[in-house]
Protein backbone atom coordinates (compact mmCIF):
# COMPACT_ATOMS: atom_id res chain seq x y z
CA UNK A 1 0.00 0.00 0.00
CA UNK A 2 1.18 3.28 -0.96
CA UNK A 3 0.02 6.68 0.57
CA UNK A 4 -2.41 9.01 -1.07
CA UNK A 5 -0.28 11.34 -2.62
CA UNK A 6 -2.31 14.50 -1.73
CA UNK A 7 0.62 17.07 -0.28
CA UNK A 8 3.12 18.42 -1.92
CA UNK A 9 6.26 18.04 0.34
CA UNK A 10 9.32 19.43 1.12
CA UNK A 11 12.40 16.93 0.53
CA UNK A 12 13.00 17.50 4.21
CA UNK A 13 12.76 14.43 6.88
CA UNK A 14 12.76 16.01 10.51
CA UNK A 15 13.27 13.37 12.69
CA UNK A 16 13.99 15.58 16.24
CA UNK A 17 13.09 19.18 17.42
CA UNK A 18 13.70 20.98 20.26
CA UNK A 19 12.39 24.51 20.97
CA UNK A 20 12.18 26.59 17.71
CA UNK A 21 14.65 24.03 15.86
CA UNK A 22 13.82 21.10 14.04
CA UNK A 23 16.79 18.73 12.97
CA UNK A 24 16.76 16.29 9.67
CA UNK A 25 17.79 13.06 9.00
CA UNK A 26 21.24 14.57 7.78
CA UNK A 27 21.40 16.67 10.68
CA UNK A 28 20.66 19.88 9.63
CA UNK A 29 19.57 22.94 11.61
CA UNK A 30 16.51 24.12 10.76
CA UNK A 31 14.21 27.59 12.61
CA UNK A 32 10.90 26.96 12.67
CA UNK A 33 9.07 30.06 11.94
CA UNK A 34 6.04 28.07 11.17
CA UNK A 35 5.56 25.53 13.93
CA UNK A 36 3.51 23.38 11.79
CA UNK A 37 0.34 25.77 10.80
CA UNK A 38 0.62 27.61 13.91
CA UNK A 39 0.68 24.02 15.62
CA UNK A 40 3.54 24.27 17.94
CA UNK A 41 2.82 26.94 20.84
CA UNK A 42 5.39 26.52 23.48
CA UNK A 43 8.14 25.00 21.22
CA UNK A 44 9.42 21.52 20.37
CA UNK A 45 9.54 18.95 22.89
CA UNK A 46 9.17 21.44 26.22
CA UNK A 47 10.67 19.82 28.87
CA UNK A 48 7.45 20.47 31.22
CA UNK A 49 5.13 18.90 28.35
CA UNK A 50 7.15 16.31 27.87
CA UNK A 51 7.09 15.33 31.31
CA UNK A 52 3.40 15.72 31.24
CA UNK A 53 2.78 13.88 28.78
CA UNK A 54 5.14 11.07 29.77
CA UNK A 55 2.90 10.70 33.37
CA UNK A 56 0.05 10.80 31.89
CA UNK A 57 1.07 7.45 29.58
CA UNK A 58 2.66 5.88 32.61
CA UNK A 59 -1.41 6.37 34.58
CA UNK A 60 -3.54 5.88 31.57
CA UNK A 61 -3.83 7.22 27.88
CA UNK A 62 -7.73 6.71 26.98
CA UNK A 63 -10.57 5.43 27.72
CA UNK A 64 -13.98 6.44 26.24
CA UNK A 65 -16.56 9.87 27.42
CA UNK A 66 -18.87 6.95 29.37
CA UNK A 67 -16.65 7.37 32.67
CA UNK A 68 -15.63 10.01 34.83
CA UNK A 69 -12.22 11.83 33.24
CA UNK A 70 -11.16 14.48 36.07
CA UNK A 71 -8.83 15.65 33.83
CA UNK A 72 -11.14 17.13 31.35
CA UNK A 73 -13.12 19.09 34.74
CA UNK A 74 -9.15 20.38 34.89
CA UNK A 75 -8.44 21.33 31.66
CA UNK A 76 -11.93 22.96 31.24
CA UNK A 77 -11.40 25.13 34.30
CA UNK A 78 -7.38 26.49 33.53
CA UNK A 79 -9.11 27.04 30.11
CA UNK A 80 -11.79 29.09 31.44
CA UNK A 81 -9.82 31.11 33.59
CA UNK A 82 -6.85 31.72 31.33
CA UNK A 83 -9.04 32.70 28.16
CA UNK A 84 -11.29 35.08 29.77
CA UNK A 85 -14.52 32.52 29.72
CA UNK A 86 -14.93 30.78 33.18
CA UNK A 87 -18.39 31.17 32.90
CA UNK A 88 -18.32 29.03 29.76
CA UNK A 89 -18.82 25.24 28.75
CA UNK A 90 -16.04 22.85 27.16
CA UNK A 91 -16.67 20.65 24.76
CA UNK A 92 -13.54 18.78 23.70
CA UNK A 93 -12.56 17.03 20.17
CA UNK A 94 -9.92 16.11 18.08
CA UNK A 95 -9.31 18.65 15.35
CA UNK A 96 -10.36 22.58 14.46
CA UNK A 97 -12.81 21.11 11.75
CA UNK A 98 -14.48 19.04 14.42
CA UNK A 99 -15.02 22.30 16.39
CA UNK A 100 -16.35 24.09 13.70
CA UNK A 101 -18.35 21.17 12.72
CA UNK A 102 -20.04 21.17 16.41
CA UNK A 103 -20.11 24.99 16.43
CA UNK A 104 -22.10 25.19 13.90
CA UNK A 105 -24.83 22.17 14.77
CA UNK A 106 -24.93 23.86 18.00
CA UNK A 107 -25.84 26.94 16.38
CA UNK A 108 -28.59 25.24 13.71
CA UNK A 109 -29.82 23.70 17.14
CA UNK A 110 -29.94 26.56 19.32
CA UNK A 111 -32.19 28.84 16.88
CA UNK A 112 -34.04 26.36 15.12
CA UNK A 113 -32.47 28.09 11.31
CA UNK A 114 -30.94 26.21 8.89
CA UNK A 115 -28.06 28.54 7.57
CA UNK A 116 -24.59 30.47 8.64
CA UNK A 117 -23.00 33.21 7.31
CA UNK A 118 -19.48 33.55 6.21
CA UNK A 119 -17.02 35.37 4.49
CA UNK A 120 -14.64 35.87 1.81
CA UNK A 121 -11.78 33.82 1.59
CA UNK A 122 -12.28 32.15 4.84
CA UNK A 123 -11.01 28.80 5.61
CA UNK A 124 -13.01 26.73 8.28
CA UNK A 125 -11.66 23.13 7.99
CA UNK A 126 -11.89 20.55 4.76
CA UNK A 127 -14.65 18.50 6.63
CA UNK A 128 -18.66 18.73 5.08
CA UNK A 129 -19.78 21.27 7.65
CA UNK A 130 -16.82 23.51 7.74
CA UNK A 131 -16.54 22.95 3.69
CA UNK A 132 -19.88 24.68 3.36
CA UNK A 133 -18.23 27.75 5.18
CA UNK A 134 -14.75 27.57 3.51
CA UNK A 135 -14.27 30.40 0.35
CA UNK A 136 -12.03 27.63 -1.32
CA UNK A 137 -14.28 26.22 -4.12
CA UNK A 138 -11.66 23.18 -5.73
CA UNK A 139 -11.83 21.88 -1.83
CA UNK A 140 -15.49 21.10 -1.98
CA UNK A 141 -16.90 17.85 -3.51
CA UNK A 142 -20.21 17.83 -5.13
CA UNK A 143 -21.43 16.30 -1.86
CA UNK A 144 -20.33 18.80 -0.32
CA UNK A 145 -22.72 21.29 -1.67
CA UNK A 146 -22.47 24.49 -3.45
CA UNK A 147 -24.05 27.61 -4.02
CA UNK A 148 -22.70 29.55 -0.29
CA UNK A 149 -22.75 32.75 -0.76
CA UNK A 150 -19.79 34.57 1.19
CA UNK A 151 -19.59 38.26 2.23
CA UNK A 152 -17.26 40.54 1.79
CA UNK A 153 -15.11 41.06 5.30
CA UNK A 154 -15.76 44.30 7.32
CA UNK A 155 -19.40 45.16 5.27
CA UNK A 156 -22.00 45.04 8.04
CA UNK A 157 -24.44 46.17 5.58
CA UNK A 158 -23.95 42.75 3.34
CA UNK A 159 -24.67 41.18 7.11
CA UNK A 160 -28.05 42.51 8.26
CA UNK A 161 -28.91 42.28 4.31
CA UNK A 162 -28.51 38.32 5.17
CA UNK A 163 -29.56 38.67 8.88
CA UNK A 164 -33.21 40.00 7.85
CA UNK A 165 -34.06 37.01 5.71
CA UNK A 166 -34.96 35.72 8.94
CA UNK A 167 -33.29 32.23 8.40
CA UNK A 168 -29.53 32.62 9.28
CA UNK A 169 -28.56 30.65 12.41
CA UNK A 170 -25.12 32.32 12.97
CA UNK A 171 -22.21 33.73 11.66
CA UNK A 172 -18.45 32.52 11.73
CA UNK A 173 -15.35 34.55 11.11
CA UNK A 174 -12.07 33.81 12.26
CA UNK A 175 -10.52 35.98 14.27
CA UNK A 176 -7.67 36.55 12.03
CA UNK A 177 -8.19 34.91 8.82
CA UNK A 178 -4.62 32.68 8.42
CA UNK A 179 -5.05 30.99 4.79
CA UNK A 180 -5.99 33.94 3.37
CA UNK A 181 -2.85 35.93 4.72
CA UNK A 182 -3.11 36.93 7.48
CA UNK A 183 -6.07 39.29 7.65
CA UNK A 184 -7.40 40.93 10.51
CA UNK A 185 -11.31 42.20 10.15
CA UNK A 186 -11.54 45.64 11.67
CA UNK A 187 -12.23 45.81 15.65
CA UNK A 188 -15.72 47.73 14.70
CA UNK A 189 -16.75 45.18 12.17
CA UNK A 190 -16.67 42.44 14.97
CA UNK A 191 -17.79 44.81 17.48
CA UNK A 192 -21.11 45.51 15.27
CA UNK A 193 -21.44 41.86 14.34
CA UNK A 194 -22.09 41.36 18.01
CA UNK A 195 -24.77 43.48 17.85
CA UNK A 196 -26.16 42.40 14.55
CA UNK A 197 -26.35 38.88 16.25
CA UNK A 198 -27.80 39.84 19.14
CA UNK A 199 -30.50 41.80 16.94
CA UNK A 200 -31.02 38.83 14.56
CA UNK A 201 -30.89 36.56 17.48
CA UNK A 202 -27.92 34.65 15.38
CA UNK A 203 -25.21 33.14 16.96
CA UNK A 204 -21.63 34.81 16.85
CA UNK A 205 -19.31 31.99 16.21
CA UNK A 206 -15.65 33.09 16.64
CA UNK A 207 -12.81 30.59 15.03
CA UNK A 208 -9.85 30.81 16.96
CA UNK A 209 -8.65 27.75 15.45
CA UNK A 210 -5.32 29.09 14.10
CA UNK A 211 -5.34 33.06 15.81
CA UNK A 212 -5.98 31.54 19.68
CA UNK A 213 -4.10 29.94 22.40
CA UNK A 214 -2.23 32.57 23.19
CA UNK A 215 -0.97 33.79 19.52
CA UNK A 216 -1.79 37.51 19.14
CA UNK A 217 -0.70 38.78 22.75
CA UNK A 218 -4.26 37.91 23.81
CA UNK A 219 -5.48 34.76 24.46
CA UNK A 220 -8.26 34.82 21.99
CA UNK A 221 -7.77 37.40 19.23
CA UNK A 222 -10.96 38.70 18.75
CA UNK A 223 -10.59 40.28 22.34
CA UNK A 224 -8.56 42.67 21.13
CA UNK A 225 -11.71 44.26 19.68
CA UNK A 226 -13.57 43.82 23.43
CA UNK A 227 -16.38 41.74 22.33
CA UNK A 228 -17.14 38.04 23.28
CA UNK A 229 -18.53 35.54 21.18
CA UNK A 230 -21.23 32.94 21.61
CA UNK A 231 -19.03 29.60 20.62
CA UNK A 232 -15.39 29.80 20.39
CA UNK A 233 -13.10 27.35 18.83
CA UNK A 234 -9.91 26.22 19.45
CA UNK A 235 -7.56 23.21 18.42
CA UNK A 236 -3.73 23.57 16.61
CA UNK A 237 -1.53 25.36 19.62
CA UNK A 238 -3.82 24.12 22.02
CA UNK A 239 -2.30 20.44 22.26
CA UNK A 240 1.24 21.54 20.99
CA UNK A 241 1.00 18.83 18.66
CA UNK A 242 -1.44 16.53 19.48
CA UNK A 243 -4.76 16.38 18.05
CA UNK A 244 -7.03 18.33 20.65
CA UNK A 245 -9.70 20.75 20.12
CA UNK A 246 -12.34 22.08 21.86
CA UNK A 247 -15.60 24.72 21.41
CA UNK A 248 -16.29 26.85 24.12
CA UNK A 249 -19.79 27.55 24.93
CA UNK A 250 -21.59 30.20 26.33
CA UNK A 251 -23.88 28.77 29.42
CA UNK A 252 -27.18 30.19 27.45
CA UNK A 253 -26.71 26.87 25.08
CA UNK A 254 -28.66 23.76 27.22
CA UNK A 255 -26.63 20.27 27.21
CA UNK A 256 -28.87 17.22 26.80
CA UNK A 257 -27.50 13.52 26.07
CA UNK A 258 -26.82 12.71 22.92
CA UNK A 259 -26.45 16.29 21.38
CA UNK A 260 -22.62 15.81 20.47
CA UNK A 261 -20.46 12.90 21.37
CA UNK A 262 -17.03 11.76 20.20
CA UNK A 263 -14.93 8.70 20.89
CA UNK A 264 -11.24 9.90 21.50
CA UNK A 265 -12.26 13.81 22.13
CA UNK A 266 -11.22 14.53 25.59
CA UNK A 267 -8.97 11.58 26.07
CA UNK A 268 -6.57 11.49 29.33
CA UNK A 269 -3.63 11.77 27.09
CA UNK A 270 -5.17 14.95 24.77
CA UNK A 271 -5.67 16.50 28.17
CA UNK A 272 -2.61 16.07 29.71
CA UNK A 273 -1.13 17.50 26.70
CA UNK A 274 -3.39 20.62 26.77
CA UNK A 275 -2.56 21.08 30.10
CA UNK A 276 0.98 21.22 29.63
CA UNK A 277 0.40 23.75 27.79
CA UNK A 278 -1.43 26.39 29.81
CA UNK A 279 0.77 25.99 32.25
CA UNK A 280 3.72 27.01 30.17
CA UNK A 281 1.86 30.02 28.30
CA UNK A 282 1.10 30.67 31.93
CA UNK A 283 4.12 29.84 33.71
CA UNK A 284 6.84 31.64 30.89
CA UNK A 285 4.56 34.34 30.06
CA UNK A 286 3.90 33.67 26.81
CA UNK A 287 0.96 35.97 26.01
CA UNK A 288 3.55 39.37 26.64
CA UNK A 289 6.20 37.34 24.57
CA UNK A 290 4.01 37.22 21.82
CA UNK A 291 3.68 40.74 21.85
CA UNK A 292 6.79 42.32 22.67
CA UNK A 293 8.46 40.24 19.39
CA UNK A 294 5.65 40.49 17.17
CA UNK A 295 6.06 44.04 17.35
CA UNK A 296 9.69 44.52 17.33
CA UNK A 297 9.21 41.89 14.46
CA UNK A 298 6.75 44.54 12.50
CA UNK A 299 8.68 47.16 13.11
CA UNK A 300 12.01 45.67 11.91
CA UNK A 301 10.14 44.30 8.82
CA UNK A 302 8.75 47.33 7.72
CA UNK A 303 12.15 48.98 7.42
CA UNK A 304 12.81 46.42 4.77
CA UNK A 305 11.78 48.54 1.13
CA UNK A 306 10.68 45.77 -0.70
CA UNK A 307 7.87 44.53 1.90
CA UNK A 308 4.88 46.21 0.95
CA UNK A 309 2.53 45.60 4.08
CA UNK A 310 2.35 43.62 7.54
CA UNK A 311 -0.41 42.54 8.48
CA UNK A 312 -1.78 40.76 11.87
CA UNK A 313 -0.55 41.34 15.56
CA UNK A 314 1.63 39.29 18.01
CA UNK A 315 3.44 36.20 16.34
CA UNK A 316 0.60 36.11 14.00
CA UNK A 317 2.14 38.04 10.76
CA UNK A 318 1.51 38.03 6.75
CA UNK A 319 4.41 39.64 5.18
CA UNK A 320 3.66 40.93 1.70
CA UNK A 321 6.98 40.87 -0.37
CA UNK A 322 8.00 41.89 -3.56
CA UNK A 323 9.07 38.69 -4.90
CA UNK A 324 7.76 36.93 -1.83
CA UNK A 325 7.25 33.19 -2.91
CA UNK A 326 11.39 32.93 -3.88
CA UNK A 327 12.15 34.81 -0.78
CA UNK A 328 10.40 32.39 1.03
CA UNK A 329 11.76 29.09 -0.99
CA UNK A 330 15.33 30.64 -0.37
CA UNK A 331 14.98 30.94 3.23
CA UNK A 332 14.35 27.28 3.37
CA UNK A 333 16.88 25.70 1.44
CA UNK A 334 19.73 28.61 2.18
CA UNK A 335 19.02 29.76 5.21
CA UNK A 336 17.24 26.69 6.48
CA UNK A 337 14.38 28.95 7.96
CA UNK A 338 10.38 27.37 7.59
CA UNK A 339 8.27 30.24 7.28
CA UNK A 340 4.21 29.71 5.87
CA UNK A 341 2.68 30.36 2.65
CA UNK A 342 -0.54 31.31 1.96
CA UNK A 343 -3.27 31.82 -0.75
CA UNK A 344 -0.98 34.84 -2.27
CA UNK A 345 1.98 33.57 -2.93
CA UNK A 346 4.09 36.38 -2.30
CA UNK A 347 2.91 36.59 1.84
CA UNK A 348 5.05 35.11 4.28
CA UNK A 349 3.05 33.24 6.94
CA UNK A 350 4.74 33.88 10.17
CA UNK A 351 3.58 31.35 13.24
CA UNK A 352 6.26 30.60 15.22
CA UNK A 353 6.39 29.03 18.73
CA UNK A 354 5.43 31.96 20.94
CA UNK A 355 8.85 31.28 23.05
CA UNK A 356 10.67 32.49 20.54
CA UNK A 357 13.81 34.74 21.32
CA UNK A 358 14.86 37.97 20.00
CA UNK A 359 18.14 36.41 18.69
CA UNK A 360 15.86 33.62 16.71
CA UNK A 361 13.85 37.05 15.43
CA UNK A 362 16.82 38.60 14.35
CA UNK A 363 18.32 35.61 12.67
CA UNK A 364 15.17 35.88 10.31
CA UNK A 365 15.48 39.53 9.82
CA UNK A 366 18.93 39.19 8.56
CA UNK A 367 17.99 36.32 6.19
CA UNK A 368 15.22 38.36 4.66
CA UNK A 369 17.60 41.37 4.37
CA UNK A 370 19.70 39.27 2.14
CA UNK A 371 17.52 37.81 0.05
CA UNK A 372 15.65 40.94 -0.91
CA UNK A 373 19.11 42.45 -1.38
CA UNK A 374 20.20 39.89 -4.15
CA UNK A 375 16.35 38.40 -5.32
CA UNK A 376 15.31 41.22 -6.35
Amino acid sequence: MKLFDVYPLFQIEPVKAEGCYVYDAEGTKYLDFYGGHAVISIGHTHPHYVQRVEAQLEKIAFYSNSVIIPIQKELSEKLGKMSGYPDYNLFLINSGAEAIENALKLASFHTDKPRILAFEKAFHGRTSGGLQVTDYPKMRAPFNGSGQLFLPLNDLVAVENELKKGDVAGIVIEGIQGVAGIVEPHHDFLVGLRKLADEYHAVLILDEVQSGCARTGKFFAHQHAGIQADLITVAKGMGNGFPIGGVLIHPKFKASSGLLGTTFGGNHLACAAAMAVLEVIEQENLMANATILGDYLIKKLLEIKQVKKITGRGLMIGVLLEGGKQVRDNLLSKHKIFTGGASNPDILRLLPPLNITKLECDMLLEAIREEVSVTL
